[in-house]
């Protein structure tokens, strides 16, 4: 039987790699922080804002995203989108996501031929 701590760790691992996609895939429409944590959160992705907030700031500082303050609230929020730069990587992000999983699909099936974009061996 799986110990529910290593399968913890592990299914982290595979979260954690897919959340700068997730992000620029949901920043496609404006959001500040929290309001993405809560939205990442009921798409499946688990982040701690200590995680997530160092993350938006590499993003932005790479050009894959774009910030604006928008002080018409009485508290000022700090909101991001995805540029076009970080459109180009979401789509990219989003082919190799799908072909690393045709690539485990094949491998659980006993096929270790790689897989190609298209699905083909």
């Amino acid at each position: 039987m799986l110990d529910p701590e290593i399968t913890a760790v592990h299914g982290q691992e595979v979260r954690r790699g897919s959340v700068v996609a997730a992000c620029l895939l949901m920043l496609r429409t404006p959001g500040y922080g929290y309001g993405l944590l809560e939205a990442l959160a009921a798409a499946g992705f688990a982040v701690e804002a200590n995680t997530l907030y160092p993350l938006l700031r590499r993003l932005e500082k790479q050009g894959l995203l774009v910030s604006e303050w928008n002080t018409d609230e009485t508290r000022p929020r700090k909101f991001y989108r995805t540029s076009e730069t970080g459109r180009e990587l979401a789509t990219l992000l989003l082919r190799e996501w799908a072909a690393l999983g045709r690539s485990l699909e094949a491998l659980d099936r006993g096929t270790t031929e790689p897989v190609t974009e298209g699905g083909a061996p």
